[in-house]
This record gives structure tokens, sequence and C-alpha cells, in this order.
């Protein structure tokens, strides 16, 4: 009997042993990692993805069974395992083929859909970057300097109020900011280096805090470049753009490195030049350990300056006294820059978990020069007013994943941390007069501001179901100084808020995916507000849901489609005659999103997003209720042609319907339809492209805003629509040698 029961303890241990996890790592043709890539035991049905150093785990797996390893633009691997020893898998690049993805075995679908859509349209400025996020709107309205306008899911975001914007795993979005809370500014991305684009909407993940309530998004930059390159174009108004991209470290093992240059001019079309430049610099360093750890060193600065027109009024177009492009104070503009630097590392601290680290510092300054109402307040001087202030960021993340079985279950587990401190020195409204003389100091003082912040979340897969409960917790501290006042005091508040998130997912078959996500999120409010309120209002919530699938109903079309609801506790919307966002009460949004993917051969795309929003103030009576600015309907697509003989391109266009610019609609900001086209052909190492922003040459109004102002020669105010005019056609050639 004892022999017998040894035999079997014997036998169980070596079984264990015989079926323990069987590691590999997926390489390209140039040898550098594959994330994401799906490898699946067709035995035993076990399955896992690459890290971001291409390695995975796979458990279950025994020597003969035969494992699948395939990610949208590579050709697809089978292979048998022969021995236990750890796996080196080459995958071969391919033309990307849309009916060999299935949504079962995807990491991210939405994610997966963003790379096809880079890598079929490349982004050609850093506008571009986020307008490859489906249903998201941009709008520019001060010299090309200033961080763009954000619409998505029925929000006029401002520069970021209600959208969290990360780079590299740093924020972007910037605390107590001079111009506004949550300003994003991503100028200082090159395009050129963006390899993936992450982002979800609504505020369903544990992983993003701070201003995630409409959504978020995430750029990664690419480790490695294949080619070196310079890029040169010239186009209308003086525009001026040459790019470098520089690998350093050619055929070098298990490491990399390249640095880039770009640098831009433009006059733009406005009577009254820009005078816009602006220079980025980007370097990156990677290397991998032989256990594949993988260690990162991102550094870049960027600078710009430029002159703006500013909004005008509708009135002085329609009299003719000024042209479309004209404006009533020129002197607007302003100039910026921002210091960059940051380490990650990511390992595999045992089979089963993975840990990944970063910390980074921000060095920035800025400076914007803006007249809304012209002559309201002042009569004898104008309503010129400078914001300005001067930033360093220190921050912190890491992040542990530990994948197990309970029973029969597998579960993913995630816990992290993160520590942001920003120090902000004289943060500054003042009232100016020709961007020379210093009027009054409205606001002027010093602030520190930090959020520590801890998450744990789980994924337990049950067969086709998966449920993923998490709980994020938030501690912020709030400092100001303010050095106008005569007695020296810290004003200082504290506030700590949890967020439950609670998702479904039940994969029907291979190609359709239900989700059901629910969660709370927030968005914080400016440390002077946060002081000056004794702590009111410091962290309004957002409640939301969706409720949406992900299908191919055909092998060359994907669909995805949500319905969902968000209602926000403390509304921020933009007041003009200030140029800041005050408090406006609770909101609700409720809404449908639609987006397609249709590939009709090798090298024709089709793409289209629509959306639509209802949007209202919930405190207001019916009629006065309206959120001014949101929009209730968009309608994005194009076709995209690539690698046809040479020729690449596309045809691209975008619609943002009529919205409500004020909040009982008796002012309408005007919607457009804007099209935009580009072609390339590559011969050798040469590619010769043509690039033209508004095709059909459409009057459109980037930017509006309903705005009460005087003119210097008025009696009385007016309250109308003041906006920015957008691009009129656009023509620039491009020239771009690879070596």
């Amino acid at each position: 009997m004892k022999i017998r029961l040894l035999f079997i303890v014997l036998t169980c241990f070596a079984f264990s042993i015989h079926s323990q996890n069987l590691k590999g790592v997926v390489l390209n043709e140039l040898n550098q990692p594959l994330e994401a890539a799906y490898v699946y035991n067709l035995n035993s049905e076990s399955h896992a993805h690459t890290s971001e150093n291409g390695v995975f785990y796979i458990n279950k797996t025994n020597v003969g069974d035969s494992l699948k390893i395939g990610i949208l633009g590579y050709k697809t691997k089978v292979l048998q395992i022969t021995s236990r020893e750890d796996l080196v898998i080459l995958l071969e690049e391919k033309v990307f083929q849309l009916d060999e993805m299935v949504i079962r075995q995807e990491l991210n679908p939405v994610s997966t859909i963003t790379r096809l859509d880079l890598n079929v349209s490349p982004v050609n400025s850093s506008q571009e970057v986020l307008r490859k996020v489906p249903g998201l709107f941009i709008g520019q309205h001060a010299g090309g300097g200033k961080a763009e306008q954000i619409f998505l899911r029925g929000f006029d975001v401002d520069h970021g109020t209600d959208v969290s914007i990360g780079v590299d795993g740093m924020p972007v979005n910037m605390v107590s900011h001079a111009h506004g809370q949550g300003y994003s500014d991503l100028h200082f991305v090159i395009p050129e280096t963006v390899n993936k684009i992450d982002f979800g909407k609504g505020a369903y993940y544990a992983s993003e805090g701070d201003f995630n309530t409409a959504g978020y998004v995430n750029f990664k930059t690419k480790d490695y470049i294949d080619k070196s390159s310079v890029s040169f174009s010239l186009g209308q108004f003086n525009t001026l753009r040459t790019v470098g991209l520089f690998n350093l470290l050619e055929n070098a093992k298990s490491q990399n490195a390249y640095m880039v240059v770009e640098y831009i001019g433009t006059d733009g079309p406005f009577d009254s030049p820009q005078n816009f430049n602006r220079l980025n610099l980007f370097g990156k360093y990677v290397t991998y350990s032989p256990e594949n750890d993988k260690l990162t060193l991102t550094a870049s600065h960027f600078t710009s300056r430029w002159d703006a027109s500013g909004q005008i009024p509708q009135r002085e177009v329609d009299n003719g006294n000024i042209t479309r492009f004209g404006a009533i104070d020129d002197t607007e503009g302003g100039e910026t820059s921002r210091t960059n630097l940051s380490v990650l590392y990511n390992k595999y601290i045992t089979d089963n978990a993975t840990l990944s680290a970063n910390a980074y510092y921000t060095q920035y300054a800025f400076e914007l020069f803006s007249n809304f109402t012209f002559f309201l307040e002042d009569p004898v001087n104008g309503d010129q007013i400078k914001q300005k202030e001067n930033r360093q960021i220190f921050g912190a993340n890491a992040e542990i994943n530990y994948s197990t079985y309970l029973g029969s279950t597998e579960m993913n587990l995630t816990s992290g941390f993160g520590l942001r401190h920003d120090i902000v020195d004289d943060v500054e409204l003042s009232k100016t007069l020709n961007r020379t003389t210093t009027l009054e100091n409205i606001q002027l003082g010093n602030i520190n501001q930090t959020n520590i912040d801890a998450f744990i979340k789980a994924d337990f897969e049950l067969g086709k179901f998966k449920i993923a409960p998490a709980l994020r917790l938030d501690y912020f501290k709030f400092m100001y100084n303010d050095v106008l006042q005569t007695n020296y005091e810290t004003q200082s508040e504290t506030k700590t808020i949890v967020s439950p998130k609670l998702n479904f997912y039940y994969n029907a078959k291979d190609n359709l995916q239900l989700y059901l996500k629910s969660g709370l999120g927030f968005h914080s409010n400016d440390a002077r507000v946060v002081v000056a309120n004794n702590g009111k209002d410091i962290l309004p919530r957002s409640y939301g849901a969706d409720l949406g699938t992900i299908w191919k109903p055909f092998p060359k079309l994907v669909i995805n489609s949500a319905l969902w609801y968000l209602f926000l506790e403390q509304e921020f919307v933009y007041v003009g005659d200030a140029g800041i966002v005050e408090p406006s009460g609770k909101t609700n949004r409720y809404g449908v999103d639609l987006g397609l993917r249709y590939q009709a051969n090798d090298w024709l795309f089709l793409d289209a997003d629509a959306t639509y929003t209802h949007a209202r103030s919930i405190d207001e009576p019916n009629g006065e209720d309206f959120i001014p600015l949101a929009p209730d309907f968009t309608f994005t697509g194009g076709l995209s042609i690539d690698n046809l003989d040479g020729f690449s391109g596309g045809l691209r266009f975008r619609y943002l319907d009529n919205r409500p610019a004020n909040e009982d609609n008796s002012i309408v900001a005007e919607g457009y339809f804007v099209s935009d086209f580009n072609i390339n052909y590559s011969i050798k190492n040469i590619t010769l492209g043509i690039m033209v922003e508004n095709l059909f040459d459409v009057e459109w109004n980037e930017t509006q805003f309903a705005t009460e102002s005087r003119l210097q020669n008025e009696v009385n105010s007016v309250e109308e629509i003041h906006f920015t005019p957008g691009t009129p056609f656009f023509i620039k050639g491009i020239v771009t040698y690879n070596f």
C-alpha cells in the first residue's frame, strides 16, 4: 500500500514537472521583441501573450504539443515542442490581413485596430496623433503653439480636463496649470516616433486616475528604427518641416539607440503672420539582458514660440472690417518648452510574475498672451492677459502582474503604485499691454501638488467569460502660497478618493466579443480653487457604463459598437471673457459609438467612426440645460492605400455637426465637413509625397466660443460667436531619403 501511494505521489510530481510552464521569446526578422503576440497550445488550449520584451510563459504545455504563434502584420507560425528548452521564435513580417485577426486571441482588440490604422494611414503631425482615437476631435485656436481643444463623447474637454493623456508612462495633463486644469500639450511628440496608441473610453481602467472620465489615451514610442531617414517638406504659407531619424546602434546585439530631430516653421494663412517655429529633440536607448529583462532610457526637449490672431468676432467679418483670417489683437501668442527624462524597467520576477517600473522628470515653462474680450473690461488699454508658469514634475510608477490558477479558473492579478509631485513656481495671471507691459497682477503664487495612487485589479477567466473587478485609491495634497498677500501663508488641503471598477467580457465565438464595463472616475480641481473653497469640489466624481461589442461578421470586416452613459458630479465650462473654466453643476450624457474597418484587398482599406451624444445639465430648466460646445454628432473615416506598386496614401474626412454654443442654444457653433488627401511614391531609398489639407477649400471654423466682447469703437458689448478659422486649401510636398 505504501509503495503504491509513493508511486502515485512520484507520478504526480513527475507529471507536474513535465507540465510546468514553457518559456519563450517572440522576435521579428530584425531580432526585435514583438509585444502582444498570441501563443496558443493546440493540444491543451492554454494560451498566453508576449510581454513588452517579447517573452511569454505558457502553462499546461508538454513535449509533443503544438503551439500556434501569431500577431497581425506577421505570418502565423505553428511549431511542435521537442524539448523543455526556452524557445526563440522568429515571425516574418507581411502585409496586414484583417481576415487573420481573431478577436478572441487579441489581448486588446481596440488597440489592435488602432495599430492597423497607424500602419495603413501613418500620422504626419502631432495634431494627427490625437485624431487616431475614434470619435476624438481637436481644434487649434492660438497660432499653432497652444495645446489643442479636445472634444470626446459629448465633452468640450478644453485642453484635457476629462481625458487622461500619457506618453511612455509620463503624464501629459498639467494639474493646476496657468491656462487651465488638465492642460495637455502633445507637441513634444514627434509623429514618426509613435509606435502604439492605447486608448479607452469611459473610466473603467484601474491604472488610469486623474482626468480619466470621458476616457484616456496613452502613446508609446518606438523602441527602434530599422532605417535612418531624412525628410524635408515645403508648403504654402511659408511652411517648412524637416525631420531626421538616426539609428545610432545599427547591428548591435540586444540593444537599440536612435535620435530624432524635428523643426517646423510657418506663417499660417492669417493676415498677420504667425511666425511660428518649433524644435523637437528626442533620443531613446533600449537594452536587453540575457534573461530578457528590458531597460529603456528616454530623453527629449521641445521648444516653441508663436504669434496669434486669436478668436475674432463674427460681426467684424460680416461687416467687412476684417477677413476670416484677420485679427482684432494680433499681439497674442506665446512660447513654451518641455524637457523630459525617463527610465523604464521591465522584468520577469518569476515564471508567473512580471514587474514594470518607471521614473521620470519633467522641466516645463509656459507663457501665453490672450485677448478674448478686446475692450470690454478696460476701454483704454484693452483686455489682454498673460498666463505664465515654470514647473518641475517628479514621478514614479510600478506595476506587478501575477498569473495563477484558482482550481480550473485562470486568474491574472495586477497591482500598482504611483507617485507624482508638481512644483509650480510663479504661476501667474496678469493684465498686460502689447505683450510688454504688465498692468496688474491678478494671481501670482507657488503651487505644490502631490498625487499618490495605488490600485489592484483581477481578471478571472471562466471559459468564455471574463470578470474583471478593480479598485483604485488616490490621495491628493494641494498647497498654495499667494505672493500677492502681505503675510506669508501656506494654504493646503488634502483629499482621498476610492474608485471601484467592474467589467465583464463574453467571447460568444472566436469573432464576437460582448462586454459590459462600469466604473467611477474623477478629475481634480485647480489647487488655487481648492484652497480658496476650503476643500469643496476637490475631486468631482463620474459614474459611467458601456455596453458594447467587437464583431467580425465577415473575414475582412470588423465592427465595434457601444451604448454608453456618463454622469458627472461637477462640470467645468469655458468662460470666454476671463479665459478660464468654471464649475457649472451636474451633467449627464448618453450616446452611441459605431466603428468599422474593412479591407477590400491587400492594399485598399476603408474605415469609419460615428458617434452620437445627448448631453445636458441636470439642475437647469428644460431648454436652458444645453452644455456649451458639447458635440452631439461626429463622423470620421476614409480610404487608405498601402503599398500598391510603391504607392501609398489616402483620402480622409471628418464631420462635426452644429452644436450649442450657450446654455439655451440661442447661439450655435456651426459644424463642418473637411477632407484631406495625401499620396506617396517610393522608389528605392526615396519617397516622394504630396499632402493636401482641406482638399475642397471649404470655409470652416476650427474653434468657436460664445463670448461677450466690446470693440474699441463700440458703446455696448455684444455676445456672439468668436472663432478661429480652419485651414484653407493647403498643399505641401515631401521628400524622404532612407539610408
